[in-house]
């Protein structure tokens, strides 16, 4: 680790202001969180674009910059390849998972477990989700700890706790709504000041031939081996993260979850998808990575003494002049908080719909349940924060990381699989899959060389931490395979709109009604109220511009403002009423209420579309 602390006042000044910032910005966001379902979904309103940015930012953690930069340090090129192993999850992502969910108006995985199966496998699930989500704070808390003590020379602890109050702080105010937004700004900084660094980089070389001749041979190819080295290998970094780390991510982490049901549509998540996946997170890769590989040029060129682990910020304290280092610090903030955040409100997601509404409190106001949300929010985060210390005693921050994930997420990852894409599969075989694929991967610690070693492909004990996630997932998967062969499944019709082949299904229930899917367009109306729409939840919209939209009395319309770059933050969700004035204008009568909700004045334009 590094022994001087790096960087000057003029950073420091920049990376408060940062923190200052950004809980100011999220804290004002709390005037649009007034139910649970603003504190969780943010209203299901949010635009694709929108979305992409804040999964990008939640993706991205803190150890990412770290990590990778050591990893490209070491290795080069290949070090992007954890990000690059997503998009064959895009399937099961926009054709199976996101219209279950959201047509389902499924709150949680452990409900959606629930719905599919039994109550038992609900209790198991939430125990697992909530273990590994406080433990992910904890990881991410003791990462900026470490870097802020690097970086300035703070106890450990007392930069994890700065970071966790300004975190739990606008979670608080604004849940899921100060989440996404702050996400946006912080997606874009975190990416601006990874790429920025770069470009920098290569100007300080004098151009791309240049720098990329400073790189040795081997740092230039984009894979690594196939089994070597053991703790950086191709099969190793595909099981662990590719199968095991980006299935919990997309299947199992509540925070994406809330970001999938924050969209407006499910047509909307197929953009989003599209754009993480192949445009921002390729993106987000070389961001976090490139530190490594100017930091690996600047040494070969006499420049700059480091270690791999101190690449990044030794790369960026050489290259950056003060307060630009300080941006720098700040993406690093920021990547940290982006994720946390997420995570803490997710948290507050699965204890109030899983814990506290069914068992504790379940004939309480919606208001009681969101001041409960807020308040496991703080408690996320005080959680998240007392493991510091414990991961704190392990060798390497990112060895604890690798194996807490690799141990924990198959189990769950693997029964939300075979929910969603085996009709088959039973309540009993969910449940045994969750409880006997979590004992026999505990089992592989007590006896590694006799359960993991037969996967290692040859690597070695070395190779345990990554190649446990393949022997998790294909234990669980075995024992959820078996047991659905002598146990008896549930009936079709309890399951409909619960797993592939039945999303029609889902859509009628999500409508009330037969789904609308002829292709329409958008209409730009003007907003007047109607006090006798009140309780409706109905808008009134000329003949004309129902015939524009293919939509009819009883459909779905989302009412937007016209400016985009909202992204949805003023918008409402509303049905089509019977037309009182066939022969056109331009206004929609709404109540009052839903104005209220969408931030809607009098007179103002609005943009109409159809959704089901």
């Amino acid at each position: 680790m590094i022994a001087e602390v790096l960087g000057g006042p003029l950073d420091y000044v920049v990376l408060l202001a940062y923190f200052v910032g950004i809980m100011v910005f999220g804290l004002w966001f709390g005037r649009y969180t007034a139910s649970t379902k603003d504190f969780f979904f943010g209203g299901q309103r949010f635009s694709w674009w929108l979305i992409s940015f804040s999964c990008v930012a939640t993706l991205v953690g803190s150890y990412s910059f770290i990590k990778y930069s050591q990893a490209g340090f070491d290795y080069g090129i290949s070090s992007t390849q954890t990000y690059f192993n997503d998009w064959f999850w895009m399937p099961i992502l926009v054709l199976v998972w996101i219209p279950i969910i959201y047509y389902k108006r499924i709150v949680s995985i452990p409900e959606y477990l629930e719905a599919r199966f039994d109550k038992k496998t609900r209790v198991a699930a939430t125990c697992v989700i909530l273990l590994y989500m406080v433990g992910y704070i904890g990881i991410n808390l003791l990462t900026l700890g470490t870097a802020l003590h690097t970086l300035l020379g703070w106890h450990v602890m007392t930069g994890a706790t700065v970071t966790a109050v300004a975190v739990a702080l606008y979670v608080y105010a604004g849940g899921q709504t100060a989440v996404i937004m702050t996400d946006l700004v912080q997606g874009i900084i975190l990416l601006g000041a990874g790429l920025g660094l770069l470009i920098g980089g290569i100007y300080h070389f004098g151009g791309f031939g240049d720098f990329w001749s400073l790189l040795p041979q081997t740092h230039k190819y984009a894979f690594s081996d196939f089994n070597a080295p053991p703790k950086f290998s191709f099969i190793g970094i595909y099981v662990q993260d590719g199968l095991a780390n980006t299935g919990a991510l997309m299947l199992m982490n509540q925070a994406f979850i809330l970001r999938f049901l924050s969209l407006k549509s499910v047509k909307d998540s197929r953009r989003m998808v599209i754009c993480w996946i192949l445009v921002l997170t390729p993106l987000a890769a070389i961001a976090t990575s490139c530190g490594g590989w100017l930091a690996k040029a600047l040494a070969n060129h006499g420049e700059l003494t480091t270690s791999s682990e101190d690449s990044f910020v030794k790369a960026a304290d050489f290259l950056c002049s003060p307060g630009v280092f300080g941006f720098i610090l700040a993406a690093l903030t920021a990547a940290l908080m982006s994720t946390a955040d997420s995570l803490v409100n997710a948290v507050s997601a699965v204890f109030v719909n899983d814990i506290w509404r069914p068992y504790i409190r379940p004939a309480a106001s919606d208001k009681h349940h969101l001041l409960v949300a807020r308040i496991t929010s703080l408690a996320a985060a005080g959680l998240g924060l007392a493991l510091v210390p414990i991961f704190m005693a392990e060798d390497s921050i990112y060895v604890a990381h690798g194996m807490f994930t690799a141990a924990v997420t198959p189990p769950v990852v693997m029964a939300i699989l075979l929910a969603i894409l085996w009709k088959r599969y039973t309540p009993a075989a969910a449940f045994a899959t969750i409880a006997g694929g979590g004992a026999l991967i505990g089992l592989s610690f007590v006896w590694p060389d006799a359960l993991v070693g037969p996967l290692d492909f040859g690597m070695g004990p070395d190779s345990y931490t990554f190649m446990r996630a393949l022997f998790g997932l294909l234990a669980a998967g075995a024992v959820g395979v078996v047991v659905t062969w002598f146990t008896k499944a549930k009936p079709q019709d309890e399951i409909r709109g619960l797993v592939a082949g039945t999303q029609m299904d889902a859509m009628r229930q999500f409508k009330g009604g037969e789904p609308n899917r002829r292709p329409g367009g958008k209409v730009r109306l003007t907003a007047q109220f109607d006090g006798s729409l009140s309780g409706t939840n109905t808008v009134i919209v000329p003949r004309s511009a129902l015939d524009k939209m293919a939509a009819e009395p009883g459909d779905l319309l989302y009412v937007d403002d016209v400016r985009w770059w909202y992204g949805g933050l003023r918008s409402v969700h509303v049905r089509a009423g019977v037309p009182s004035n066939p022969d056109g204008g331009d206004a929609m009568l709404i109540s009052p209420e839903d104005a209220a909700t969408a931030h809607f004045t009098e007179g103002q334009s609005v943009v109409v579309e159809k959704i089901l």
